[in-house]
């Protein structure tokens, strides 16, 4: 049986305002409803490694839920940071605070962590996806316009892989792709067949 048949009793809740992530996890065929918006302090221990700090805020986000679970309630947060030479680049402000993080990342490799956890009222499980991606120099010129025309300040790093700057700059990924766009949808569905054969029998 294929996972989206196997998750019809479920009802699968994503907590997320991530479009993209929205369109992964309906690409994977499985039905979920998009739970309502909540407040979450998105703050981590200054202490904690930087490729961290993804797993992290996911089990935040999850226990900031504020909606108890009902038995058969399956709920997803998530949540991806970039790292680059151990300093956690997350959304950027304004747009020069995101020319400033796409110039650093230029001409370098850096780290894209995702952070899930999987929660049901009886079982929690956090797990993370690393990409490796590296980006070619960039000129002026080219982070001017992306910044410009794209704006990517809902985005951690200052870029969408899946956009402009993605096809011009990206020379190498090492790792999901579509982790890199926030949801590593592969490592997901493995992650949830595991989550579900491991439930008690009453929630088939």
């Amino acid at each position: 049986m294929l996972l989206h048949d196997k998750l019809k009793s479920y009802n699968v809740i994503l907590a997320s305002a991530s479009p993209r992530r929205r369109e992964l996890l309906r690409a994977t065929g499985i039905e979920y409803r998009l739970a309502s918006k909540f407040e979450c302090d998105e703050e981590y221990p200054a202490s904690l490694a930087a490729e961290d700090v993804a797993p992290y805020l996911s089990q935040l986000k999850s226990h900031a839920y504020p909606t108890p679970l009902a038995y058969n309630d399956l709920l997803i947060t998530a949540d991806t940071v970039v790292v680059l030479e151990g300093r956690v680049l997350g959304k950027p402000h304004n747009e020069e605070e995101a020319y400033a993080m796409i110039a650093a990342l230029a001409g370098k490799e850096h780290c894209v962590v995702t952070g899930v956890t999987l929660r049901t009222p009886e079982r929690e499980h956090t797990f993370a996806a690393r990409s490796t991606v590296r980006f070619t120099t960039l000129s002026d010129e080219q982070i001017r316009y992306y910044v410009d025309n794209y704006r990517p300040m809902d985005k951690a790093g200052a870029y969408g892989i899946q956009e402009w700057i993605g096809y011009v700059g990206i020379e190498s990924i090492e790792g999901s792709f579509y982790n890199v766009m926030g949801l590593p949808v592969q490592r997901l569905c493995r992650e949830l067949e595991a989550f579900i054969e491991a439930l008690p029998s009453c929630y088939m």
